[in-house]
């Protein structure tokens, strides 16, 4: 009972059982009464037959009185021995009850004392000739036909009776079965239909993402257990799903704080490299912006200076004053804060430090405060820590764009100084020795003649050293229009075709950043002194400039349509072409000149560039780092290879 109780599987297989038990049972009730009723009819007919037989003896009893003779004695004799038979025939004796104070059994007996004790020996004797009165015969025949119909009757009702005993027991069984169907149904209806509906609903508002509705079942069976898990499950997902939501919530905006602040990094990014040295104007807007959408702050910038091994403040977000080290008092990008806050106010909260290097070089570190209660995110770290790389790289820049122009600086101071002692230097010189030539002559009273020859010297040694000293100031005035050696020959030509009275021809085949500054400045002058030689010895109508660079070396030639050399040999004495093979030589390369096979005089310059040869020797040790994309990347790389060496 108490499985039937906590079981609606179980009281569904009990109701399938009983409804097929009492089916069973009916079966085997109606089998073993139609079994047991096998004969009756037979029987019914057997004695209906004696009852038919007793009217043919009758009747044959009064045919021997009118006739009597042998033939109608052994007709009497016949069907006397037909009913005794019929008497004794199973078809009846099977039919009767085995129970010996039955109805059935007590007529059959009485019918059986009847024939046999009185009316058999009766009708041998009304047979024989006896003195038997036939009247009286027949009515004990008569007798005995009541006799059989009672008999009969008994055998119907008996038989009547088994039929209403099968009708009573099959609508016996037919409803306990209807009953056992009513309870089943009212069952299933109640504790399988409603709670399944019950818990499809739930499934369709679950699916619905409405996590509210439950099914409130009761009982111990199956479903309501079912149903009361699924409440549980329902009531867990609503509170999983409702923090999902939160999550992806404060994920969605995180992400969309993290856009921004990366926005703002990019956006400082232009500021931060494009806006020289002035860091403190260019980074502090970015700052205060990541501040309002970090919810952090202050952040304080400080630099670690090489010389001292110190950490100097360089940039603070909510100063209320300007810092010490400030070089512009026109700015004021730390002052714009309304409510300036200083870095003591901040004891309850968090600072997070971050190194501000680049590689192995450390230049300082960065200081991000931040309330205790609100613990940085691993994503705000990221960009904090994305914001210091981008703190080192410009400031990395900075220094590396300062010791770059210390380094041109210093290579322009030198180039010049070179310029002036290969030139002007030297032709003063030569003019000192010649005045020291001349204070001795005089000092002896050499004649006049061999003093003016000095003289000669000297006004051409100063023409020489005026000449000079214009190319060179025409060289280092010159107004570059673009970068590199290109936009000096343009104006070269320009300047030469103007002096030479028709256009100078130029053509420049080279890969861009090829040649240094002092490469340029020594090709630019040899260009210049030949085409000087064109415009004052050749008697040219026609010049050509070509550079170009084949197979790792540069070709600088210049060629006119003058009158040549006297031979295709080279002056061996000549101050401009010394000059000119001294920069040769400087450039590691060689020059050359000799006369065009139309006419005309040709100086060739090939060298290999600096660039180039440093290029052949990285590829040949295979340790030259990869070209970014941003040469100032390409800097910080160089400068980091530089570290690990």
């Amino acid at each position: 009972m108490r499985l039937l109780r906590h079981s609606l599987v179980a009281r569904i297989t009990a109701s399938l059982l009983a409804i097929s038990a009492m089916a069973l049972v009916s079966i085997v009730v109606t089998m073993t009464v139609a079994s047991d009723s096998r004969g009756d009819a037979a029987a019914i007919n057997v004695a209906g037959s004696l009852r038919m037989n007793t009217y043919q003896i009758v009747s044959a009893l009064q045919r021997h009185e009118q006739r009597p003779g042998r033939e109608a004695r052994a007709r009497v004799a016949e069907l006397s021995e037909r009913l005794e038979q019929r008497l004794a025939s199973p078809e009846l004796t099977g039919a009767l009850p085995d129970a010996e104070d039955h109805a059935l059994q007590r007529q059959y007996r009485l019918i059986l004392a009847r024939w046999g004790q009185e009316l058999a020996p009766q009708v041998e004797l009304a047979t024989g000739g006896g003195g038997v009165d036939p009247d009286a015969l027949r009515a004990t025949l008569d007798d005995l036909v009541d006799d059989i119909d009672a008999l009969v009757t008994l055998l119907e009702q008996n038989s009547e009776s088994k039929i209403q005993l099968l009708s009573a027991l099959q609508i016996l069984f037919l409803a306990l079965t209807a009953v056992v169907v009513v309870i089943a149904l009212y069952d299933i209806r109640h504790n399988l239909v409603l709670p399944l509906r019950q818990l499809v609903v739930l499934a369709r508002e679950a699916a619905h993402r409405n996590f509210g509705h439950r099914t409130r079942l009761s009982g111990n069976d199956e479903l309501a257990l079912l149903g009361r898990t699924f409440d549980t499950m329902a009531e867990e997902l609503g509170d999983s799903y409702a923090e999902l939501e939160a999550r992806v919530s404060r994920k969605k905006a995180e992400l969309e704080r993290s856009n921004r602040a990366m926005q703002v990094l990019h956006d400082g990014s232009r500021a931060l490299y494009g806006g020289g040295n002035d860091l403190c104007a260019s980074a502090a807007p970015m700052l205060r912006r990541l501040e309002q959408l970090l919810e952090i702050g202050p952040i304080r910038l400080s630099l670690h200076d090489p010389h001292d091994d110190r950490d100097i403040p360089i940039l603070a977000t909510h100063s209320p004053r300007r810092p010490e080290y400030c070089r512009d008092h026109d700015c004021h990008a730390c002052l714009l804060d309304p409510q300036p806050l200083t870095l003591q106010a901040t004891e309850a909260g968090e600072c997070q430090l971050l190194p501000v290097s680049v590689g192995d070089l450390m230049l300082g570190t960065l200081e991000v405060w931040y309330p205790r209660d609100v613990p940085l995110t691993d994503s705000v770290k990221r960009l904090l820590n994305a914001l210091a790389d981008q703190l080192a790289t410009a400031v990395y820049l900075q220094r590396r764009i300062e010791e770059q122009q210390q380094v041109t600086l210093m290579n322009e101071r030198t180039i010049i100084a070179r310029e002036l002692h290969d030139s002007l230097a030297q032709s003063l010189s030569y003019l000192k020795m010649q005045v020291a030539r001349l204070e001795r002559m005089q000092q002896k009273e050499a004649p006049r003649e061999t003093q003016a020859a000095v003289f000669d010297e000297l006004r051409t040694g100063l023409d020489s050293a005026y000449r000079q000293l214009r190319e060179l100031l025409t060289t280092f005035r010159l107004k570059l229009e673009g970068p590199g050696l290109a936009s000096a020959l343009r104006q070269t030509v320009e300047e030469f075709g103007e002096r030479l009275g028709t256009r100078v021809g130029l053509t420049v085949d080279l890969p861009p950043h090829l040649l240094n500054p002092n490469e340029e400045i020594h090709v630019l002058q040899v260009v210049r002194e030949s085409l000087a030689n064109v415009v004052k010895h050749a008697n040219a109508h026609w010049a050509a400039v070509t550079v170009s660079f084949r197979a790792a070396r540069l070709h600088v030639v210049v060629e006119d349509d003058g009158v040549g050399l006297a031979d295709d040999s080279s002056p061996p004495m000549h101050y401009g072409l010394v000059i000119m093979r001294d920069r040769a030589e400087t450039l590691g390369g060689r020059l050359t000149l000799q006369n065009r096979a139309g006419g005309g005089t040709r100086v060739e310059l090939v060298f290999t560039p600096q660039t180039a040869r440093l290029i052949s020797q990285h590829v040949g040790a295979d340790s030259r780092p990869a070209t970014s994309v941003d040469p100032r990347l390409d800097a910080i790389a160089t400068d980091r290879q530089g570290h690990r060496e």
